[in-house]
């Protein structure tokens, strides 16, 4: 189902019942953020839709191959805080008691927004390429632009609930003011003509900032009361007495609406501590931009630290699986045929070519779930461990026990190593080697025009190490033999592999500088000794 603001609310009772009963929480394959399945982007875990992917950053900004997860981490950290969600989908998955190996699934779509409360105007980009991505798969913004969900992080709760409760708050976006001002000129119309006991509607006025109108309304005219009906706000003409008798007898007062705004502004960031809360394994696919705008959108800004980060998201998720890496490795060991996305990833494991296809777990789809891949290859990763041996009762305990070795190994796209490991230290670099390019009547070369030179043939990153030689890493191991066959005797481009002890020019410095240092001793030796 799709949720806005209009039915979030609402809903949060159902979802908690829903998280804490659950075994795993994630999103279905064919149950899209913007209903669409659309080639490559498909998930088996929870997908979020952003309204940009990365900044255009250039030159040593760009992430490549050579990055550590640090400096990876650094580079994608500042395209995370120029971005924003736009949509988050998710599914959460319980097994039926008393049901062997079956469950069921209930999916959802949040539209969020960012929220616009007082001193809290936040500010985003939109890149054209995932504004084109979004339009050719029918996303509502309608429903992303006038009906999402509120949040806000942790630093922001503090600022709008101390600005809050202290009332030291204002509003601040024009368009809030022009409303405002609208609204206290129609009510202050209507007191002129009224009698004491009369009442009016302001309709459309919703959510939170309901709250607010009636605050302002409150402050600003000392003879009217206001109450929040589903109609709207009702505003009623009383007299100061009958005032001060509902300030300080009636359940509304001022005090309990102040709680009520925060719980309002705070929108998704709800149900975000529910997930926190509930710690359940937290499923996704590629899910590595997931984790960071979860965490710089409802938990705290992204820290500077990289190790900080990893902290964290395991402090709020201990339970990680990235399907990405769980299929990469059960494809490599079966020879199945190569995929390009998630929707052929269950195409294969709904096929003949899996030997059990038969016997995995039955799963009762929600409205529009049709395709979940976790259960699958878990069933199939139990039966490869069992070989012959008949495999016990499934269970989703036993499919997390044969999940052990990917358990919080999040796959990382274009790194110097390929996934991160949030509960522990990162695992080495299996990438191909780094080779040498020297380059030979060939001046003032830069990398772009190296990197064109190869781009037909494969592709490379590429980094200059001195004026006439550069860095070239791949992470396919066939593209580096086929350079270095290729170019190993070339006439103007020679590729060679790169050793670190003999071709960094800190290490050459540094053998120039002891060689001098030696050169100068044993002259000094010689020129010193006494004469016979």
């Amino acid at each position: 189902m799709d949720i806005g603001a209009d039915e979030f609310e609402q809903s949060l009772p159902l979802l908690q019942e829903l998280v804490l009963g659950a075994d795993f929480v994630g999103k279905a394959l064919g149950f899209q953020a913007v209903s669409w399945d659309p080639p490559g982007r498909q998930a088996c875990g929870l997908d979020i839709e952003f309204t940009g992917l990365r900044s255009n950053l250039s030159g040593p900004q760009q992430i490549s191959l050579f990055d550590l997860p640090s400096e990876w981490y650094l580079k994608t950290r500042q395209s995370v805080q120029q971005f924003t969600i736009c949509q988050i989908g998710l599914s959460v998955f319980s097994s039926i008691e008393g049901e062997s190996n079956k469950y069921v699934a209930h999916s959802c779509n949040f539209f969020l927004f960012p929220t616009t409360f007082g001193i809290l105007d936040s500010e985003f980009s939109f890149q054209a390429s995932s504004v084109q991505f979004l339009n050719q798969y029918g996303f509502d913004y309608n429903k992303f632009l006038k009906n999402g969900i509120p949040y806000m992080n942790e630093e922001q709760e503090k600022k709008i609930r101390h600005n809050i409760l202290t009332g030291n708050w204002r509003v601040r976006s024009s368009l809030d003011k022009d409303q405002i001002k609208v609204v206290i000129d129609e009510v202050t119309r209507w007191l002129d003509l009224a009698e004491e006991g009369d009442w009016m509607t302001l309709p459309g006025i919703t959510g939170f900032q309901a709250f607010e109108v009636q605050l302002v309304l409150r402050k600003a005219l000392p003879n009217i009361w206001t109450v929040l009906r589903d109609q709207g706000v009702i505003v009623k003409k009383v007299s100061k007495q009958h005032r001060w008798y509902l300030e300080n007898t009636s359940c509304d007062r001022e005090s309990c609406w102040k709680e009520k705004i925060l719980l309002s502004a705070r929108g998704f960031s709800v149900f975000f501590q529910m997930l926190v809360k509930a710690q359940k394994p937290l499923v996704g696919h590629n899910m590595m931009m997931d984790l960071l705008h979860l965490h710089e959108k409802f938990f705290r800004p992204l820290p500077e630290s990289y190790e900080d980060f990893k902290l964290n998201i395991h402090n709020l998720f201990p339970i990680l699986i990235d399907t990405k890496n769980v299929t990469k490795d059960v494809w490599k060991e079966l020879s199945f045929p190569r995929v390009s996305n998630l929707s052929e990833v269950y195409e294969v494991l709904n096929s003949d070519l899996n030997p059990t296809k038969d016997s995995g777990p039955v799963i009762i789809h929600a409205s529009k779930c049709e395709k979940y891949v976790l259960l699958k290859v878990a069933h199939l990763l139990l039966w490869r461990v069992h070989g012959a041996v008949p495999i016990p009762e499934p269970s989703f305990p036993l499919y997390l026990d044969v999940l052990a070795p990917y358990v919080n190994q999040v796959n990382l796209i274009r790194a110097g190593v390929p996934k991160i490991n949030f509960s522990g230290p990162d695992h080495p670099s299996i990438r191909p080697p780094t080779l040498i390019l020297r380059v030979r009547r060939w001046p003032e070369v830069s990398e772009q025009q190296i990197y064109r030179e190869f781009q037909n043939l494969c592709k490379f990153d590429v980094r200059r190490l001195t004026r006439s030689q550069f860095l070239l890493l791949t992470n396919k191991f066939k593209d580096a033999r086929s350079i270095l066959k290729e170019y190993r005797c070339h006439p103007t481009l020679q590729v060679s592999l790169y050793r670190y002890w003999r071709h960094s020019p800190d290490v050459t410095c540094l053998l120039e500088v002891c060689g001098v240092v030696i050169a100068w001793a044993l002259m000094a030796f010689l020129l010193g000794r006494p004469r016979p």
